[in-house]
């Protein structure tokens, strides 16, 4: 009987709890259809399986009939009581709100993850009821307002992520209480202020992500107790002062990322101390002094930016110690002294950037040794000297940038043996030599710049070598000959500069087939013969200056297909016959120069339909008849030269009329300085009329006259020797 009656108590207890169970599963499911039913898209596919199951169906897993539990839905995860501990939904094309979401339904949940949707709106202060929550993210939504100081309340949470939202306001002190947490990400927000000095409690914090947002105000010195950090990153906000000596305690720091920021000061010695550095960037800020000896230290190091700071003094020979360095970034900043040789130690070291300081003498010879390097920027600099053959080893070189230098000599002629280079930039040196001896087989070369050079001779390039050559620049040398028709072969070619040569000869009509081309600058050479008709075919063509040649006959109307020019530059040739009418379909031409040549007949009145037209000048030719009034409307227009032809009539009444240079223009009037009045001029020419008929009359009388005196005297004469006969 006793056995019975505990039998009965025992039974009663389980179908208790199986109802407590089965009531706490229904609540929990109630509460997130409830949340479904609020979002935008709640008939999503990826949700099909958030639904009840009635005690009748069929095909339905036997504890479902039971009671109604989400456990088998997407996203949700139970533990052995069937309570919800898990929500996983990321990128999972969710639309709406957490406006509808009851936190206090899910006391047992440990995971939620709603990261890569679309959830907007603002972060319920309940959030904070998930006393067993230890992984937060909301990460990559959209979602705005403040961060709850309800956060602090989470304090079992390992992980909170809120990064790339719209979340504005300041950091909540409350999350310095999270003391279990070892992943903060609040990046990518419009969070401003001061960062907490709470946050330096957060002793077990190993990444911590603030980067990319209106932080300012200084780096707290407290951070510095955050022994436990691998990764921190506060670049892309507006923190000033200087960096803390503090951070030299990160004795476990990996990455530290403090870019783009206004930090000032020097660097401090202490960064040396950080032996487990990985990557360091400071990049991006006003720090000044030199770099310390100290960093020469840390030997796992693989990426150093320094770039864009006013960095002084040389670059210390110890970071040829460095072995470990894939990246070395000390651009833009005021470093002198020479490159240290011990640079050639970094044999990991795959881009090297010292471009835009005062840096002098020779490059190293043992730059030869960074087999691994595939780009080199030293342009900008005082470097001289002749360019080291040992640069012909670095045959992982992509791409080569020396320009603004004072580098003289040949190109070494082992360069054609990079086969790999894509970008080259030799322009503003003082090299020498026939450039085309130094280039082989270079199947990658997009860009060729050796401009602003003394290289001599022809352009004997073979051109088939640089199949994907997209600009190439040879102005402002000393090359001569004509301009290879095989250039016409480089389909890919967008940017053509032969200017300031000495190159004679016609424009080949095979430049027509170079479709992809937005630029053409051949100006200051001795070209002969027309434009070629085949120009009117590159309709990418955005920029054409054949200024300064001897170009001659007249401009075709071709060039009208080239809708997407804005400046167009025909200046001192010997272009003559009359302006074609047809240069008004060029809608986007903001720069029209025509100056110095024999172009005749009237301003065509179609040029009024430029809508764009910034600049024009026509100014020394043989122009006459009237400017025409539609210029009036031309707002725009903010600079005219057409002095020094044949115009005449009123001068249009515009602003831009009253700065224009019109002198040499005997016959225009207007109410501009210098021009008389067309009123005056006109009573002028009347009365100049009037003095040319009195003067023509008077004249004529005088003729009739003398004629009449000599017709007397000649009959006079007659008269008198019929007498004495």
């Amino acid at each position: 009987m006793g056995i019975s009656i505990l039998n009965i108590l025992i039974l009663s207890l389980l179908l208790n709890l199986s109802h407590s169970i089965s009531s706490d599963s229904t609540k929990e499911a109630l509460a997130l259809l409830k949340w479904k039913r609020s979002l935008q898209n709640q008939n999503s596919s990826l949700l099909t399986s958030w639904t009840l199951y009635p005690a009748n169906a069929t095909n339905v897993p036997s504890y479902s009939k039971a009671k109604l539990s989400p456990c088998a839905w997407v996203g949700i995860s139970c533990n052995q009581a069937e309570r919800v501990i898990s929500i996983n939904l990321s990128s999972m094309g969710l639309n709406g709100t957490l406006q509808e979401f009851a936190f206090s339904s899910f006391p047992h949940l440990v995971r939620l993850n709603l990261s890569f949707n679309i959830v907007f709106g603002t972060i319920p202060p309940q959030v904070g009821n998930l006393s067993e929550l230890q992984y937060l993210d909301l990460g990559s939504n959209q979602l705005t307002g403040v961060i709850p100081q309800e956060i602090g309340h989470l304090n079992q949470l390992r992980s909170l992520y809120f990064d790339v939202n719209q979340l504005h306001g300041s950091i909540p002190p409350e999350i310095g209480q999270l003391n279990l947490i070892n992943e903060l990400a609040l990046c990518h927000n419009n969070l401003h202020g001061p960062i907490p000095p709470s946050l330096g409690n957060l002793s077990n914090l190993a990444n911590f992500y603030l980067n990319n947002n209106s932080l300012f105000d200084s780096i707290p010195l407290v951070l510095g107790n955050l022994k436990s950090l691998s990764t921190l990153d506060l670049s892309k906000n507006q923190l000033s002062g200087s960096i803390p000596f503090s951070l030299g305690n990160l004795s476990n720091l990996g990455i530290l990322y403090l870019y783009s920021n206004s930090l000032s000061g020097h660097i401090p010695s202490v960064i040396g101390n950080l032996k487990s550095l990985l990557q360091l960037d400071l990049s991006e800020n006003q720090l000044s002094g030199s770099i310390p000896l100290s960093l020469g230290n840390l030997s796992s190091l693989t990426v150093m930016s320094l770039f864009s700071n006013s960095l002084s003094g040389f670059i210390p020979p110890i970071l040829g110690n460095l072995k470990s360095l894939s990246a070395l970034g000390l651009h833009i900043n005021q470093l002198n002294g020479v490159i240290p040789s011990s640079i050639g130690n970094l044999s990991s070291l795959r881009l090297l950037y010292l471009y835009n300081n005062g840096l002098y003498g020779f490059v190293p010879k043992e730059i030869g040794y960074l087999k691994s390097i595939f780009e080199l920027e030293l342009c900008t600099n005082r470097l001289s000297g002749a360019i080291p053959h040992s640069i012909s080893n670095l045959t992982e070189l992509v791409l080569v940038n020396i320009c603004e230098n004072h580098f003289f000599g040949p190109i070494p002629k082992s360069l054609r043996n990079l086969t790999s280079l894509e970008r080259v930039r030799f322009n503003q040196n003082n090299l020498s030599g026939k450039v085309y001896e130094a280039f082989g087989y270079h199947p990658n070369l997009t860009f060729l710049d050796f401009s602003q050079n003394n290289f001599y001779g022809e352009i004997s390039f073979n051109w088939r070598n640089f199949p994907k050559l997209c600009t190439f620049n040879a102005s402002m040398n000393n090359i001569y000959g004509s301009i290879p028709t095989e250039i016409g072969d480089l389909s890919k070619l967008q940017v053509l500069d032969l200017s300031s040569n000495h190159i004679v000869g016609e424009i080949p009509v095979q430049l027509g087939k170079l479709f992809s081309l937005t630029k053409l600058i051949l100006n200051s050479n001795q070209l002969s013969g027309g434009i070629p008709l085949e120009l009117g075919s590159l309709t990418e063509l955005q920029y054409i200056d054949l200024s300064a040649n001897k170009l001659r006959s007249w401009i075709p109307k071709s060039i009208a297909n080239l809708l997407k020019l804005y400046y167009l530059n025909l200046s001192n040739n010997q272009f003559s016959q009359k302006i074609p009418i047809e240069v008004e379909k060029l809608i986007h031409l903001s720069e029209l120069d025509l100056s110095y040549n024999f172009l005749d007949e009237e301003m065509p009145f179609q040029i009024c339909n430029m809508k764009s037209l910034e600049k024009l000048n026509l100014c020394h030719n043989n122009l006459s008849g009237f400017i025409p009034r539609c210029f009036e409307g031309m707002h725009n227009l903010s600079h005219i030269d057409i002095s020094y032809n044949e115009l005449q009539g009123p001068i249009p009444n515009s602003t831009v009329f009253k700065d224009a240079h019109m002198e040499g223009n005997k016959g225009l009037c207007g109410n501009v300085n210098g021009f008389p009045s067309c009123k005056a001029f006109t009573t002028c020419k009347q009365a100049s009329r009037k003095k040319w008929v009195v003067i023509m009359f008077s004249s004529l009388m005088m003729v009739i006259l003398l004629i009449c005196l000599i017709g007397s005297k000649v009959l006079f004469q007659q008269r008198k020797d019929s007498a004495k006969q």
